[in-house]
């Protein structure tokens, strides 16, 4: 057994610490003469004093070539995690060096640790255990990126699964399946109001997700952090709150007639209740949108511009810095929609200006049900709650309630702390690879994409926005786009082939539906081939 293995070898005496007999074998190699002559105590050999073999650690010189009874040359293959001695007990400096020498860290794996504060996690937390394939890699490594997603090594209708669906949902690397699964194996319990150890770690792992969503989408402070189910909840939160509280009849609220319809339903159906005006930005034949009529359509009653950062059919990404800035010189406040955006393009919401930004973990390799609400704290502190019941007050009678602070106020009931962790690990697995290094590279993806399907003949791309990220739209002549969808999915090509809750956007440019390829990090240009080939092969059949 190499050293390493029997270092690290867990399967020991149930308390983490290697086994007492492995631990001999390693040190009888590395003791004198005298003092294995001078071990006729009588002791069994599992009171074996683990801090004499240390101290014979501590001691040795040279290097791992010269040390007897260690097998192979090649120190590099040795790892040596001081983590693993919980007792403190006395580890030789010098053992550290010889099992695990330094070695130049490259520019990822220096950015990923300088950006990660440890003590984000609590002692207790399975955060520190986590493993990625990719750590440490000089380049972009999509193949070791997709080691790291369990669902993409199947097969579908015999076929390799090709998952292009991304901009309905990403899939999960296995970081985040474990992290939830580790938090229900070890740490679950409802938050706050308890003295017991588990709620204790619950909260501290549901508290150290709203820490990570402030560091990634760069907000002031944790108090501006909500925990919702996702975009959808998110954008009727503030709806509920900021709408009722502020907009008043005849005001008037802006949208994009890009936006997705969980943008567009909820302000419509406040407008209508309260009487105020809709009004809607338009878009060009390319799927941009027009700036100037925008500029014309603010004014004094304008008190919200609710917009997507990015379009989920085109792939268009909206000039939000300068929507912001327009919209505040009329005194109105801006949501940002960063559903589409999120895992794509590098977000600091104090930078951009916004006063809300909502977008859900789905949506950037999280769980499914959680989602999150960035909102000034200026503007929390007097908004009413939404949901009323438990974690939301601070006293209640039955005269009277005495509402919490944000973001608890937001936070009605048992909140979804399992999938929280899970959407901190996302974060965290993002921001290992760096949302630049993905944003570069989806971006090379999607313009290969873009390249290749223009040259199949009776394919119209739709949409040509000047600023976009990795989402495809095209139809196929003489064929409906659900025929193409289910066609694909027997090659094991899943993709979206609707609407995409983005009919008004469709509907601009003259249809109904269209096929839409999505791409991530962990897809391929080889997976792009095997697409386009088989749109060709569909396109000869129709023909024939």
């Amino acid at each position: 057994m190499l050293i390493q293995d029997m270092l690290f070898d867990d399967t020991t005496d149930g308390t983490g610490l290697p086994d007492i007999g492995q631990l001999r074998k390693i040190a009888e190699p590395f003791s004198t003469v005298e003092e294995s002559s001078s071990n006729d105590s009588g002791l069994p050999e599992d009171e074996l004093n683990l801090k004499e073999v240390f101290a014979s650690f501590a001691n040795l010189s040279g290097t791992v070539g010269n040390l007897s009874g260690i097998p192979g040359q090649n120190s590099s293959i040795y790892s040596f995690n001081p983590g693993i001695f919980p007792g403190g007990l006395p580890v030789g400096e010098e053992l550290k060096r010889l099992l695990n020498p330094e070695e130049p860290k490259n520019s990822l794996q220096s950015g990923a640790e300088n950006g990660f504060d440890p003590t984000t996690f609590s002692d207790y937390s399975f955060g520190r255990d986590q493993k990625f394939a990719y750590d440490g890699r000089e380049t972009f490594d999509v193949p070791a990126i997709r080691n790291d997603f369990p669902i993409l090594n199947q097969k579908v209708n015999g076929k390799e699964l090709i998952w292009f669906d991304n901009a309905a949902t990403t899939q999960k690397p296995l970081s985040v399946i474990e992290a939830v699964s580790n938090f229900y194996k070890r740490d679950n319990s409802n938050i706050h109001r308890a003295a017991h150890t588990l709620a204790a770690r619950s909260t501290d792992a549901y508290e150290n997700a709203r820490e990570k969503v402030k560091n990634f989408i760069g907000a002031s402070s944790t108090e501006e952090i909500i925990f919702v189910r996702g975009t959808t909840e998110g954008i009727n939160l503030v709806t509920q709150t900021f709408g009722r509280k502020f907009i008043q009849p005849g005001d008037e609220i802006i949208v994009s007639m890009l936006d997705h319809h969980a943008n567009i339903v909820p302000w419509q159906q406040l407008a209508k209740e309260i009487g105020a005006k809709l009004r809607v930005i338009p878009i060009n034949d390319n799927g941009d949108i027009i700036l100037e009529d925008f500029e014309k359509l603010l004014g004094p009653r304008t008190k919200i511009v609710s917009i997507s950062h990015v379009n989920n059919t085109f792939g268009t990404i909206l000039p939000v810095k300068e929507i912001i800035q327009s919209a505040k010189r009329w005194g109105a406040r801006v949501l940002i929609d960063g559903a589409q955006s999120v895992a794509h393009t590098p977000i600091n919401v104090q930078e951009l200006g916004a006063d809300f930004f909502v977008f859900s973990g789905h949506k950037i390799y999280g769980p499914n049900g959680i989602g999150v609400v960035y909102g000034k704290k200026e503007l929390l502190d007097i908004l009413p709650p939404w949901q009323s019941g438990g974690n939301m007050i601070k006293d209640v009678t039955f005269e009277e309630t005495i509402f919490n602070d944000p973001p608890a106020k937001f936070e009605a009931g048992t909140p979804n702390v399992a999938d929280a962790v899970g959407l901190g690990t996302a974060l965290d697995y993002v921001s290992r690879i760096g949302i630049g290094n993905i944003s570069k590279y989806e971006h090379e993806l999607t313009e290969y994409a873009r390249e290749q399907l223009a040259r199949i003949e009776g394919l119209q791309l739709i949409g040509n926005p000047k600023e976009r990220v990795s989402v495809v739209s095209f139809i196929l002549k003489d064929i409906p786009t659900a025929d193409v969808g289910r066609l694909l999915d027997l090659q094991g090509i899943a993709l979206r082939a609707g609407h995409h809750c983005a009919q008004p956007a469709l509907r601009r440019m003259g249809l109904e539906a269209t096929v839409r390829p999505s791409f991530a990090f962990y897809n391929t240009k080889k997976e792009i081939d095997y697409m386009v080939d088989a749109i060709r092969r569909i396109q000869y059949l129709n023909i024939k």
